[in-house]
């Protein structure tokens, strides 16, 4: 069931082609349907061709993180005006969630679903940790390209520990470590960049009539800081923002077929490599989102709506899951605690709700 949500999710090149978009602006024009397809190949590529598949990925990521924060540094001190850093508590304390007609809640939950990771980005974080070769992780071979790397024995299912007093205290040393690399490398960027990205949208765009509700957006944002800070910033802006949007689109594509290929492994095709099955996967993603872009489905908001609408219907299923399993599957020792257990219920009566009234509001208009 999640692999199947997970690829009706993620079928759709949102991504690259919001990334294809905002190439356009940077060369004047230019047909956002074939550097789409041009940028899903290059995907394809990167992900077979790395010889270390994460390592790759990883090294993509961190240039634009890099990338990002170099755009966000920058910006805060030459481009969000004192005017706009005074508006911020306003700012947060009355927001107001802009719904377009057609997508009604379905834009909502799509936002909070990719406010984060969201959908089955958050099931695969043990698999990108296996491939790190932290905890566990050092005893199972990581997924390698079946063109430069170098071949590793079959893993089995995996490895567990007896609950002993040692191994429980070598398993809280390894969570503390983990929540801390959560925190830092994810939830404290996560919240910078959302913070001043929109800080910058406000105290460029806010209020500007004729403002496009899509990613047309970003091109007048790129105009308008090209006359108030310089040329060189608007085009700094677009180039880290094509960036940003090609490396998700490639992360999204490493993670899908790294969720597939782990319940087809340990589920279904027990005597097939894991990485004969994630490069398959990879293949079958790029190679389908070429069609759906060559068939006109380029409009980025709505691609991406979709894609994450399915992903909040998985975290209201998994939250629920999750719960079940540390009460009544994992020893005492590892299971989480009441407050986690309350974000997950949480979870759960959020995007439970959202996926409800999204359906009944989406069916409604069909009938």
């Amino acid at each position: 069931m999640f692999a199947v949500l997970t690829i009706l999710a993620n079928l759709w090149p949102g991504w690259a082609t919001s990334s294809a978009t905002m190439i356009t602006y940077l060369t004047g024009g230019g047909d956002v349907v074939w550097i789409t397809v041009g940028l899903l190949l290059v995907i394809g590529l990167v992900l077979t061709l790395a010889p270390v598949v994460y390592v790759a990925l990883e090294r993509a990521e961190m240039v634009k993180v890099a990338a990002v924060l170099l755009l966000l540094l920058v910006g805060a001190i030459v481009a969000i005006s004192a005017d706009a850093w005074a508006d911020l508590p306003t700012i947060v304390t009355r927001a107001r969630v802009p719904i377009e007609p057609s997508l009604g809640f379905a834009l909502l939950m799509g936002a909070l679903a990719f406010a984060g990771a969201g959908g089955g980005q958050n099931l695969v974080q043990s698999n990108w940790i296996r491939d790190k070769g932290f905890g566990m992780g050092r005893y199972v071979p990581r997924i390698k390209s079946p063109v430069t790397g170098k071949p590793e024995a079959a893993p089995s299912t995996g490895f567990y520990f007896e609950p002993t007093d040692e191994h429980l205290s070598r398993w809280r040393a390894w969570w503390r470590f983990a929540n801390r690399e959560q925190l830092y490398t994810f939830v404290l960027i996560t919240f910078l960049t959302i913070l001043f990205t929109s800080l910058l949208s406000y105290a460029t765009v806010y209020g500007k009539p004729g403002l496009e509700n899509n990613i047309g957006f970003l091109q007048t944002e790129g105009l308008v800081l090209k006359d108030t800070v310089g040329p060189w910033f608007g085009t700094l802006f677009w180039v880290i923002g094509a960036f940003s949007l090609f490396a998700a689109a490639l992360g999204i594509v490493d993670y899908t077929s790294r969720l597939v290929a782990d319940v087809v492994k340990t589920s279904y095709a027990k005597d097939t490599k894991e990485s004969t099955i994630y490069f398959a996967v990879v293949w079958v993603l790029v190679l389908v989102g070429c069609v759906i872009a060559l068939a006109g489905l380029a409009q980025p908001l709505v691609l991406l709506v979709i894609s994450a609408c399915v992903g909040g219907l998985m975290m209201f299923i998994y939250s629920g899951l999750l719960i079940l399993l540390n009460r009544r599957v994992l020893p005492g020792g590892l299971r989480i605690r009441a407050g986690r257990t309350a974000v997950l219920g949480w979870s759960v009566a959020l995007f439970g709700v959202l996926s409800v009234l999204t359906l009944v509001e989406q069916l409604g208009k069909l009938f």
